[in-house]
C-alpha cells in the first residue's frame, strides 16, 4: 500500500471512528436526557410567548423595524433606538434559544426514529415550527405589525407548545398501540369541551388584536368594537369552565385516567376566567394581559394532556 492509500485509511476509520462514537453517545431509548430537554422545550416555548407578550405590551413591536436584521444597517440593536429596540431583539434572540433546544430534542431521538416514530415526528415539527414561526415574526414586522398576522404568530406559538406536551406524554409512554380507556359518551364530552377552548382562544385573539395593545402607537387596527368582542369572548369562556367542571366531576366519580389533568386543566382555566374579568375591569393593564396570555398557552397544553390520558398503551 502507498503512502498516499494508507493515510486515506487512516482518515477514513477516524471518520468513522467519530460517528460511531458520535451514534453511540445518543440515546438508544427513552432516557432522562430526552425527557429533560423535552421538558426544556415544553419551558422555552411558553417563555417566547411571554417575551413575546412584552415586545407587544411595552409598544416595542417596531422596535426593530427591519428583518432578519435590526437595522439596515445592523444586526443587533444600537443605543439611538432605546429599550424598544433591545426588548424586540431580546424577543428574537430568544427564537434562537427555542430553536436550539427544538434541534437537541431531534438530534436525542436521531437513533430511535424508528423504533419511536411518533416521538422523532414530534420533534421534527417543533424545529420546523420554529423556522416558520421566525418567518411569520418576519411578515409581521415588514407588515407593519398586521394584528391579524400578530394574532396567526400568538396561535402557532401555543400549538406548539401544546406538541410538546404531547411529546413529553408520549415520552412517558410505552411504544404500542393506544387504545380508549373511557366510555363514548366521556370521549364525545371531552372533544366538544375541546372545540370550547380552540374558540375562546381564537375570541381572545380577535380581542386582543383590536385592543388598545398594537405593539406600536402607529398600527391600525383591524376594526373590530373591542369592547363587543370582550363580551363574545366570555361566553364561550363560561361554557368552557361548565364543560370542563361535568367532565372533571364525571372522571372523579367514574376514576377514569384523565381525572387528574382534567383537574389542573380546569384550575388553570378557572384562574384565565379571573384574570380575564380583573384585566377588563381595570382596562387591560399591561401586566395582566401578558398573563392572560401566557394562561391560555397552558391552558391549552393543560387540556392537551388531559386528552392524551383518554387512551393508554
Amino acid at each position: 500500500m502507498s503512502a498516499d492509500q494508507t493515510t486515506t485509511a487512516r482518515a477514513s476509520r477516524a471518520q468513522g471512528g467519530f460517528g460511531a462514537r458520535l451514534r453511540n453517545a445518543l440515546p438508544d431509548r427513552v432516557d432522562g436526557r430526552v425527557r429533560f430537554f423535552g421538558w426544556l422545550s415544553l419551558i422555552v416555548e411558553t417563555t417566547i410567548i411571554a417575551t413575546g407578550g412584552a415586545v407587544r405590551l411595552t409598544g416595542s413591536g417596531l422596535g426593530c423595524p427591519t428583518w432578519p436584521t435590526c437595522t439596515p444597517e445592523s444586526l443587533v440593536p444600537t443605543p439611538e433606538m432605546g429599550l424598544h429596540g433591545f426588548i424586540e431583539f431580546g424577543n428574537r434572540t430568544m427564537s434562537g434559544v427555542v430553536g436550539i433546544v427544538a434541534l437537541i430534542v431531534l438530534v436525542l431521538v436521531w437513533r430511535i426514529r424508528r423504533e419511536r416514530r411518533d416521538l422523532f415526528a414530534l420533534a421534527l415539527v417543533v424545529p420546523v415550527g420554529v423556522v416558520a414561526q421566525a418567518v411569520v415574526g418576519g411578515v409581521t414586522v415588514l407588515t407593519g405589525l398586521n394584528p391579524f398576522i400578530v394574532g396567526f404568530h400568538y396561535v402557532v406559538s401555543l400549538l406548539l407548545v401544546c406538541t410538546c406536551a404531547v411529546f413529553l406524554v408520549r415520552a412517558y409512554a410505552q411504544p404500542l398501540a393506544r387504545v380508549s380507556v373511557v366510555p363514548r359518551w366521556f370521549a364525545i364530552l371531552g372533544h366538544v369541551t375541546g372545540l370550547a377552548l380552540a374558540v375562546t382562544i381564537a375570541f381572545g385573539v380577535l380581542t386582543t388584536s383590536s385592543g388598545p395593545h398594537s405593539g406600536d402607537a402607529a398600527v391600525v387596527r383591524d376594526g373590530f368594537d373591542a369592547s363587543v368582542l370582550a363580551h363574545v369572548h366570555s361566553w364561550p369562556g363560561y361554557a368552557l369552565v361548565a364543560l370542563l367542571g361535568a367532565a372533571t366531576v364525571a372522571a372523579w366519580a367514574l376514576r377514569l385516567r384523565p381525572r387528574r389533568w382534567l383537574t389542573a386543566a380546569l384550575a388553570v382555566v378557572a384562574v384565565q376566567i379571573g384574570v380575564g374579568v380583573w384585566q377588563a375591569r381595570e382596562g387591560l393593564p399591561e401586566m395582566l394581559v401578558g398573563i392572560h396570555m401566557v394562561l391560555a398557552a397552558l391552558s391549552a397544553a393543560a387540556y392537551t394532556v388531559a386528552t392524551m390520558r383518554m387512551k393508554q398503551p
